[in-house]
């Protein structure tokens, strides 16, 4: 039986639905390790079935370092307006950003395969799989910019 703080612990970690989070706990005996490989995949198998879904909304979110010298810009594209005003949605803008902002990448395709600087146990494109598991649409990088003095 997995306990209901199991699955709570779990879903704080994920952001995942709690009957994921308990599927997933299931299926790997109550082992959480198990459990996060088991929803890290589901996530990829939902964006890569949401992938040729149509992108008519997103939004354009920046970040502009500390010292004033480094900053970057990037459109973000989703579904719907509703997820484009969702907080999740802005943070993965946000975060973004500041990836952009710290590893300088010179295509979509590069800071997709980059290892997330807040998580290096994470690639930037593993975190996008999480945001389109978790919000339900399809999210795609659009166009970014760095700038630096």
């Amino acid at each position: 039986m997995i306990s209901t703080d199991a699955v709570k612990k779990l879903r704080a970690k994920t952001g995942a639905s709690v009957i994921e989070c308990k599927k997933a706990l299931e299926e790997s005996a109550g082992e959480e390790q198990k459990a996060l490989e088991i929803l890290s995949r589901r996530g990829a198998d939902i964006a890569a079935k949401k992938a040729e879904r149509q992108i008519k909304a997103g939004l354009i979110d920046s970040y502009i370092h500390s010292n004033q010298k480094i900053g970057a810009m990037l459109e973000l594209g989703c579904e719907t307006d509703f997820v484009a005003r969702n907080e999740n949605f802005k943070s993965l803008a946000h975060e973004l950003c500041l990836q952009i902002s710290a590893t300088d990448p010179q295509s979509a395709e590069e800071l997709l395969a980059q290892p997330s600087i807040k998580n290096p146990e994470r690639t930037v494109q593993d975190l996008i799989n999480e945001a389109i598991a978790k919000l339900g649409e399809n999210i795609k990088i659009g166009k970014f910019i760095r700038f630096e003095i």
